[in-house]
């Protein structure tokens, strides 16, 4: 497989430069403009007949994923010999199964959508990074392959500058223990989450942590920033059992209208630092007075899999 030309939806250009210069890979250019009523133009300008061919876009919303959908469908239309999707946030995974009759599973519906673009010559591959929910990837149908990538090598690197000497990684609940028991292995640490217990059908309450975090920097994982309800409501029990500090690191920083400033003025947190998955975390630091966002490229992570082979899933 040769080195592919890497193209990128609106929302993504600052994705695309940095893979392109950390892979030393060439860009694509795409012309993008909409009619009055709205709709999208799109015109491909370089030309990808028998190139191997990756584009970058996140499903963030509607209308970026029907954009990746329309330019990936056209590169593939126009010759291209391998079709290599590269979805950073899949927006959509909070909604993988119906818990309640009649509702509609949206992560298996936008992934049929992604599996629908037409086949290139030797194939589609779709790359998704740390994903809310694992079994995702199995949506994916026909002949596009899904390959599960994940941030760890991002997130380890922040979390040993925010932990110092001593400290402990945290999540927010027991659901993410696996995660952090992953990354706290890695790092030679303790590992910690927070202990419920159920009330009743639909209350539960705290009632403690799974390990002595008293005077210790505590580093929370968790793979998604949106409201941040979960993230402060475990950093105020990890400063109730005697925490020194409490940091928070995420792979995708979706940070709504607000999150951010309702973080940082809970005065629970030292620093938070995301990848730059989600557009809108980018925006949010460049909004922020202070240091207290940081964000971190995802580009070598995504670089290096576009410079090996995403064809070997096993990778």
């Amino acid at each position: 497989m040769s080195e592919p030309l890497v193209f990128a939806i609106t929302g993504y250009e600052y994705l695309q430069e940095e893979v392109c210069k950390r892979g030393n890979l060439p860009p694509g250019s795409v012309e993008v403009s909409h009619f009055p009523d709205g709709e999208r133009y799109q015109r491909i300008l370089h030309p990808v007949d028998g190139r191997d061919v990756a584009v970058i876009g996140g499903t963030v919303s509607d209308s970026a994923t029907l954009e990746l959908y329309d330019l990936a469908s056209a590169l593939v239309k126009y010759g291209a010999r391998t079709l290599t999707m590269v979805v950073p946030y899949f927006g959509y995974s909070t909604m993988e199964r119906a818990v309640k009759p009649g509702e509609v599973v949206t992560a298996k519906t936008r992934a049929r959508l992604l599996s629908s673009v037409p086949s290139a010559g030797a194939g589609n591959v779709v790359l998704l990074v740390d994903l809310h929910a694992e079994g995702i990837p199995h949506y994916f149908e026909g002949p596009t392959r899904p390959a599960h990538v994940y941030a760890k090598p991002v997130v380890l690197a922040a979390i040993r500058k925010l932990g110092g000497d001593e400290f402990v990684v945290a999540s927010t609940d027991a659901g993410r223990a696996k995660w952090v028991q992953s990354l706290a292995v890695e790092l030679g640490v303790p590992a910690a989450f927070v202990l419920k217990r159920r009330i009743s059908g639909d209350k539960t309450e705290v009632v403690g942590t799974s390990a002595d975090v008293s005077g210790k920097a505590v580093v929370i994982y968790d793979d998604m920033i949106r409201t941040g309800g979960s993230l402060i409501a475990a950093a105020r029990v990890y400063h109730a059992a005697g925490a020194k500090s409490v940091s928070a690191v995420a792979t995708h920083g979706v940070f709504p209208d607000g999150a951010l400033a309702r973080i940082e003025g809970s005065g629970l947190f030292h620093q938070v630092v995301t990848t730059d998955t989600h557009p809108r975390a980018r925006a949010a630091m460049a909004a922020c007075e202070t240091s207290f966002l940081v964000v971190a490229s995802i580009a070598g992570v995504l670089a290096e899999h576009l410079k090996g082979s995403p064809w070997n899933l096993s990778r």
